[in-house]
């Protein structure tokens, strides 16, 4: 499987966990931007970063953390491993 292809399914994995949780997401695919969801809910944002196998660099992390957003908005970062049915999941 090519990255962009795991890419775009670990994209979707994502958002079939958001909308479960009560977020209806959007990607942003091919936006180039720091984040590849963004999903609203009734109590605020989430904004997610999507990764396979491997965390973010510390350069990308410290984007991310320095993203500016408003106080009820959510910044995470999902690791996707291969054969696992659930991301690592951090909250920046």
């Amino acid at each position: 499987m090519n990255a962009k292809r795991k890419g775009n399914r670990n994209e979707h994995r994502s958002m079939a966990l958001l909308e479960a949780s009560g977020y209806k997401c959007i990607r942003s695919a091919a936006s180039l931007g720091d984040w590849d969801i963004v999903g609203v809910s009734a109590d605020g944002f989430c904004l997610v970063q999507v990764k396979g196998r491997d965390w973010p660099s510390v350069e990308e992390m410290e984007s991310l953390r320095l993203f500016r957003c408003p106080p009820n908005c959510r910044r995470l970062v999902h690791r996707w491993r291969d054969r696992k049915r659930l991301p690592d999941v951090r909250e920046l």
